[in-house]
């Protein structure tokens, strides 16, 4: 037996936001990160439907990227003292993520940050609050899923919340919010979109249901990705739903090593000025896990029909798998990403020398095997690596050199 599940109710097209007047409720915290959802007056606009929906509403602000153990605990501690039965999140994925671990802690104070990652192991939530996320990126897709990431920095890791639970009652997908974004934001959530429908279509657990999202994904994502990059504002609106549709093969069909191997390497390189941004790690990777999962046959047909979705051409699998690679590096090159970590520079631009030298990469990059491998995205993988299938695999995305193992 399998299990789909999405948010209760999605809203999206333009003046989705407005759905918020409908919540039925006495209270909401609205949790956000930076600034642009104030600058650009969409958080006002939230605050205001909320109230005219006749709750009291508090602010949690100032959600960091790649949100914290220390974050996650200080904004379930203002849930307790407010008792909100409505949690807003609105923004990238960061600040919903972290308010989704908040929503765990807030309904069970007892729980540790431990006990939240264990894979599909926590308890019924909306015994006090329920959840209205409202995504501002065209990546993420946290506003559908069943997963949140969390940073523990103390150990330079991030950690996967996996839970069904999680998965908010409701999202709103308002294409004026992803107008907003930054180029380099747009390229980064942009392929992390597109390494979730990859990584959905040829996952253990993928299912009639989910193939369906994830192909249109990649077909809708391959039409309007570098074109939303370059300002084309309706391909951006497109971009918005392509992600969601991601969100929703990904959240029911899992994902692979490549977010595994992201997860572990976005943080742990902070001491030497490097924060790999988990969209740019995604787009470096992916090319690789391909090739590298391709060696399993099942997995080299999947890609094939992806290929063929996308119309690449090739006269059998293997043609299309390099096809398939191809592509994927020619639109890293066009949303102006690296290849590799060793060329990973300044803001996730490409370099000649990047931020993470070589010797420090080599001497962790046995434990960041080992971390990637008891990553919650693993188990859903194609091929499942060893230890010394991963350092080599990771070697490859270090030196951007071929997978031939």
């Amino acid at each position: 037996m399998q299990r789909f599940t999405l948010p209760r109710d999605l809203y999206h097209g333009e003046n989705a936001l407005e759905a918020l007047k409908t919540l039925e409720g006495k209270k909401a915290i609205v949790c956000v990160g930076g600034g642009s959802m104030k600058r650009f007056g969409f958080l006002d606009k939230v605050i205001a439907y909320l109230e005219e929906a006749g709750m009291e509403t508090k602010l949690f602000e100032g959600i960091e990227p790649d949100p914290s153990v220390d974050t996650v605990m200080k904004g379930a501690a203002v849930m307790a003292e407010f008792e909100p039965d409505w949690i807003v999140a609105i923004g990238g994925g960061s600040p919903i993520d972290a308010a989704k671990a908040m929503w765990i802690k807030y309904e069970y104070p007892e729980l540790t940050f431990e006990d939240m990652c264990k894979v599909f192991g926590i308890p019924k939530l909306r015994k006090k609050a329920k959840f209205c996320a409202i995504s501002s990126t065209s990546g993420t897709a946290t506003e559908v899923t069943a997963f949140s990431i969390i940073t523990d920095y103390k150990k330079g890791i991030k950690y996967p919340i996996a839970d069904f639970e999680i998965t908010p009652d409701i999202a709103i997908v308002d294409p004026a919010l992803a107008e907003t974004m930054p180029v380099k934001l747009v390229a980064h959530t942009g392929m992390d979109a597109m390494t979730h429908a990859i990584e959905a279509y040829v996952s253990t657990a993928n299912m009639e249901y989910t193939d369906a999202l994830a192909i249109h994904a990649i077909e809708l994502i391959q039409k309007t990705l570098v074109k939303s990059y370059n300002k084309d504002m309706d391909c951006r609106h497109k971009m918005h739903d392509a992600q969601c549709l991601a969100g929703q093969a990904f959240s029911n069909a899992l994902l692979g090593i490549v977010h595994s191997m992201a997860h572990k390497t976005g943080a742990v390189f902070q001491d030497c000025g490097a924060h790999i941004i988990h969209g740019a790690a995604n787009a470096m990777y992916l090319p690789k896990v391909i090739a590298f999962n391709a060696k399993d046959e099942t997995a080299k047909k999947r890609y094939g029909v992806i290929a063929d979705y996308m119309h690449l051409g090739g006269n059998n699998d293997d043609e299309k798998v390099a096809l398939l690679i191809a592509y994927l590096r020619k639109m890293n090159d066009d949303l102006n990403i690296p290849h590799c970590i060793a060329h990973y520079g300044a803001d996730g631009l490409p370099a000649e020398t990047g931020f993470v030298p070589e010797e420090v990469f080599l001497e962790r990059v046995e434990d960041i095997a080992a971390n990637a491998i008891l990553d919650a995205c693993t188990g859903s993988n194609p091929r499942q690596p060893s230890q010394e299938e991963m350092v080599k695999l990771l070697k490859c995305c270090y030196y951007d050199t071929e997978v031939d193992f």
